[in-house]
């Protein structure tokens, strides 16, 4: 198969690193998914989306002259009209990124859960880092 900027075509996970992930495409090739054309949201851990031997859809972005081959995740999925022309995924406020590389539809209460934690530990980190600190004012000009 020869394969061709713009074409859309699956491949399976073979190695993820810091900063992407290795593809192997039909005829044998391979490609990288740079973390930020992973999924439409920011991406600090590219293993909370993918995983080694799982079979994703890609977008090839370039071919080098040296034959690497620069893929896209996020591009490959047919975006949902949105407003301003943006993409828009439905259950994903703000982009927040509820489910990861699970497959399996999660529901709503699920969600929010996750959210809920998410922000519970995000509000507890804050209060833990302000503990010990004056508080935004100084005691020393009171006298």
């Amino acid at each position: 198969m020869q394969l061709e900027v713009g074409a859309v075509v699956e491949g399976k996970v073979t190695g993820i690193t810091k900063f992407g992930a290795f593809v192997e495409l039909p005829g044998g090739k391979t490609g990288m998914v740079h973390i930020s054309e992973v999924a439409p949201t920011f991406v600090k851990e590219i293993r909370d989306f993918v995983t080694e031997n799982q079979t994703v859809k890609v977008k090839i972005l370039a071919i080098s002259e040296e034959g690497k081959i620069s893929l896209s995740m996020k591009k490959a999925v047919d975006p949902a009209p949105g407003r301003r022309g943006r993409a828009v995924s439905p259950g994903r406020p703000g982009g927040f990124e509820w489910q990861g590389s699970r497959n399996e539809p999660a529901s709503f209460e699920d969600m929010m859960s996750k959210f809920k934690q998410a922000s519970d530990e995000k509000i507890s980190d804050l209060k833990r880092s302000m503990d010990g600190k004056h508080g935004g004012f100084s005691r020393r000009g009171s006298r």
